[in-house]
């Protein structure tokens, strides 16, 4: 639920177009929708503080349980694609040096001659 909020609010963000305010989104979110949730509230009150989040480094922590999910979940043969998936979200946003993401635009540039970045 958490990895869906973010990710929404982030497609949000960057449809720099339309000037979206975030912080009001989720106070309309909040009373007006059918996407109401404790998470919603916190997601609202962080908004508020810092409307961009800049303050914020993008490293998530894990507390254990999203692995103990999803440990548990293999073991009794249970899909659980979406919470693993936010596990490997938190994984991914603690990586400054993204070496796959690198590998990634390194063989679509090789084989379809897709552009890629240079670093700084």
């Amino acid at each position: 639920m958490m990895q869906a909020f973010a990710e929404g609010f982030s497609i949000l963000k960057a449809k720099q177009e339309f000037g979206l305010d975030l912080a009001q989104i989720s106070e309309i979110w909040q009373h007006g929708s059918v996407v109401r949730s404790w998470l919603l509230d916190l997601a609202a009150n962080a908004l508020k503080e810092d409307a961009k989040l800049e303050d914020i480094k993008p490293w998530v922590a894990d507390s254990g349980e999203g692995r103990w999910t999803v440990f548990e979940s293999i073991d009794l043969d249970v899909p659980a694609p979406i919470i693993t998936l936010a596990l490997q979200m938190r994984f991914a946003s603690r990586d400054d040096e993204n070496f796959s993401a690198r590998m990634l635009a390194a063989l679509r540039n090789q084989f379809g001659g897709h552009a890629i970045k240079k670093a700084d």
